[in-house]
Formats: structure tokens, C-alpha cells, sequence
């Protein structure tokens, strides 16, 4: 049996603000087709080791390599162009713009012509956005937001998709469905490393699982 791809490698990771190391030494791996769960309470550098792999913020020490490739000091955009996207903490959603134009950020990168088709299979996996598409993001629940923020996410057709803890905030009927959501684009292919407070949830729906606490794996 053939070991799947390693898409994503961290090794030795440290991360600093000021003079607090945020992220003491971590080291973890995705292969390719897993859903990977990073888990620990807050304040445990779950967050800040996210936005190091995607160029948010700059590394102290430690290497982080891509489908194989090293990514230190490539930008969020040059990231997402190869595959590796994310979807932050906060979903970040384009307040002002209509749930079809957000999605339509989200294929910035792209110059396909199947950007349409990708659409109704985000409006088919979210039905309560195609209910919605004409709608302003920024008058939508926080549910339904990180909802978009994961379609839009979609729309890039990542190799990786990073998602910083979906469930934050939300009503327990809405985090059901969340998680239901990242099992359903889990098993329609999309590799995903679930970043999450919520351990027995994120664990549940996990391949393996990784344990943050103090900035350490």
C-alpha cells in the first residue's frame, strides 16, 4: 500500500511576540486525503501556528515545507496560489459584498472556466447560501458567515484547507452543523488540518490529532 503524500511538514516551528515565544518548538504533519485535528485550549499558540504556516506571521525558527517544498517567507498569497488555504479565526468574510461575490473572491487566483459550476457545488454543500446569495455577508448570523468563509475558501480549490476553529462562537445547533459540513468536504477529498477548541468534536471527526499546550506539540 502506497503511504499517502506528507502535504504539509513542521518541524521545530518556534514563533515570538516581542520577547514571549508564543510557539515553543512544534512539530507535526498532514498527509494528503487526512483530516488532522490540532487541538488545546486557548492561549495554547493553536492560532499562531497557523498563521506561520501561511505567511501571517514571521517564523523565529524551525521549517515548514509544502508539498515537499520549503515556504518560509512566501506570503498568505503565494500560499494560496500553490493550494494551502485558510480559513482565519473571525471567518473574515467581505462584510459589504453579497455571498456570490464573496465566493467569488475566494477564485481570485483562478482564470478556469468551471469558477460557475464550483459555485453551485459550494450553494449545494451550504444550501442556506444559495437561499441567500443576493444577501450582504455582514447582515448574515455567524453561523451562516463561517459557512461562507469555508465556501469561499473552496472556491481556491485547495490542496490543503486550514481551519482556525469554526466553531468559535456559535450556537450549539450551528456547530453541529459545522462540524457535519467539515466531515461532508472531508469526504469529497479536501485534505484538512481542523484547528479547535472543542477536542472531543474536532477529535470525533479526525484521522489523528495533535495536542498544543504552552506553545509545544
Amino acid at each position: 500500500m502506497t503511504t499517502p503524500q506528507t502535504l504539509l511538514k513542521v518541524t521545530g516551528l518556534k514563533v515570538a511576540y516581542g520577547g514571549i515565544q508564543a510557539v515553543k518548538g512544534a512539530s507535526f504533519e498532514v498527509r494528503q486525503g487526512e483530516l488532522v485535528s490540532l487541538i488545546g485550549a486557548n492561549g495554547a499558540g493553536k492560532t499562531t501556528t497557523l498563521k506561520a504556516v501561511t505567511g501571517l506571521q514571521p517564523m523565529a525558527a524551525g521549517q515548514i515545507e509544502f508539498m515537499g517544498k520549503p515556504i518560509k517567507g512566501q506570503g498568505a498569497w503565494d500560499l494560496a496560489r500553490q493550494g494551502l488555504v485558510m480559513v482565519p479565526e473571525g471567518r473574515g468574510t467581505f462584510t459589504r459584498m453579497s455571498i456570490t461575490e464573496n465566493l467569488l473572491m475566494g477564485a481570485y487566483i483562478r482564470k478556469d472556466k468551471e469558477i460557475e459550476a464550483d459555485i453551485d457545488k459550494v450553494f449545494s454543500t451550504f444550501p442556506r447560501l444559495k437561499e441567500r446569495a443576493t444577501q450582504l455577508a455582514g447582515t448574515m448570523s455567524g453561523g451562516e458567515q463561517q459557512m461562507l468563509a469555508m465556501g469561499r475558501a473552496l472556491m481556491a480549490r485547495p490542496k490543503l484547507l486550514l481551519l482556525d476553529e469554526p466553531s468559535m462562537g456559535l450556537s450549539p445547533i450551528m456547530v453541529d452543523k459545522i462540524f457535519e459540513v467539515v466531515d461532508t468536504i472531508h469526504k469529497q477529498g479536501v485534505t484538512i488540518l481542523l484547528v479547535e477548541q472543542n477536542a472531543s468534536r474536532a477529535l470525533s471527526l479526525a484521522n489523528r490529532g495533535y495536542v498544543m499546550e504552552s506553545g509545544e506539540v
